[in-house]
């Protein structure tokens, strides 16, 4: 109970500003004389948080959908393939999860100049794969692994490839391990500063929301911080309702993994 209250306090106090007339100032769990959404609007319309939110759905959609057969392939490849050189590849998987990727950003902003990808979705898209895939395919190793071997047994048997068991068993078996990993994927692409403040500063039709939030944060620091704080709730909002709808699918993919067979 006191964890939740404390976990919940920074968000609650935020949305209660929020709600506080821009004339009146609330501090904590002081609740307003008058509530108004007036914030809100005047946010969204100066913020330009439409398109910010668009852009941030298309980037985390394209992070989800490539990080996901990248992780689901070599995760598989892993849990039930014995190939030449499998350690070294487990170790380089290794050092991405284990190499912060703030060490990156100078090396990826000269190669996507190069490429002429700056200012671009694929700008954010291309460089969050690479650097989720390490946790992914070690996620989907850890589930695969908890499959009976006999299950591919059987399926090779029957006469199906390694590509259909694991399209038409592993996949299937695995939903929970991939809702979660979906999730959690989602969740980091869609808060991250980083890369967005690095890589596409000068497009604002590219503009993540979070980087909007912190250009919008800055411009009206002096101006009136209830309009501040609706454009954060703007921003978390999607987040905190998406992981409303995906709780127990969330919760059931992480116990999946807790117990091995």
């Amino acid at each position: 109970m006191i964890g939740s209250i404390i976990a919940l306090y920074p968000f609650a106090s935020v949305l209660l500003l929020s709600l506080a007339p821009q004339s009146e100032r609330i501090t904590g769990f002081q609740i307003p004389t008058t509530l108004t959404f007036a914030n809100f609007a005047s946010a969204w319309t100066q913020g330009g948080f439409g398109q910010a939110l668009f852009s941030s759905a298309i980037v985390a959609v394209g992070v989800v959908l490539g990080s996901l057969v990248c992780s689901i392939l070599g995760g598989y490849a892993f849990a039930t393939m014995r190939f030449w050189g499998r350690t070294v590849l487990a170790g380089f998987l290794l050092i991405g999860l284990v190499l912060p990727y703030e060490g990156l950003i100078v090396p990826l902003y000269y190669q996507l100049d190069s490429m002429h990808m700056l200012n671009t979705y694929w700008a954010l898209i291309l460089p969050h794969i690479a650097t989720s895939s390490s946790l992914g395919i070690f996620w989907m190793r850890s589930a695969y692994e908890n499959i009976p071997a006999s299950m591919l047994d059987a399926a090779l048997i029957d006469g199906a490839s390694r590509h259909v068991a694991l399209r038409r068993v592993y996949l299937p078996m695995s939903m929970p391990a991939v809702g979660t990993l979906a999730t959690l994927l989602f969740l980091y692409s869609w808060n991250e500063f980083l890369m967005p403040l690095v890589f596409v500063p000068q497009n604002t039709q590219v503009q993540t929301a979070p980087l909007a939030l912190s250009f919008f944060a800055g411009a009206t620091r002096n101006f009136s911080a209830s309009v501040t704080a609706a454009a954060a709730v703007i921003v978390a909002l999607p987040v905190l309702i998406l992981y409303v709808f995906l709780q127990r699918r969330f919760i059931a993919g992480v116990a999946s993994g807790a117990v091995k067979e």
